[in-house]
């Protein structure tokens, strides 16, 4: 996990890079600055502040799905609904985010995403099967 100093984590899960923000600036430098429109990106659903997460897609393939799950596991952990026992997670491409004018650091919109529900969970954790 090489992340020091940057404004994400990186986890690398089956050969895939995941990006998880840290803070609402930083999360809009991850999904606008650093996410390209094939990644695929995620956030906790509902409205409730947390980590935006990023998946890298350079190659524009089908992400598997455990890969996604991970990923949707770390978003609900990285949230204020890390304590429940399953959270819902919104899924779409880096392409479908988007941020109207005037909305704060870390609000943004989507369109064309898919819900996943999963068992919060951080980077030490073992992700479910």
């Amino acid at each position: 996990m090489g992340s020091k100093g940057r404004p994400y984590r990186t986890v690398a899960f089956e050969g895939w890079e995941i990006l998880v923000g840290r803070t609402a600036e930083d999360n809009d430098h991850l999904t606008f600055g650093v996410a390209k429109g094939r990644d695929l990106w995620l956030h906790v659903a509902g409205g409730m502040p947390g980590s935006h997460v990023v998946i890298k897609n350079p190659d524009g393939v089908d992400v598997p799905r455990e890969v996604v799950e991970r990923a949707a596991q770390l978003a609900a952990w990285y949230s204020k609904a890390k304590n429940a026992a399953r959270v819902e997670v919104h899924v779409c491409r880096a392409a479908d985010v988007s941020k109207p004018r005037g909305l704060p650091a870390g609000k943004v919109q989507i369109k064309n995403f898919k819900k996943l529900k999963v068992v919060p969970a951080g980077l030490d954790a073992e992700p479910e099967a």
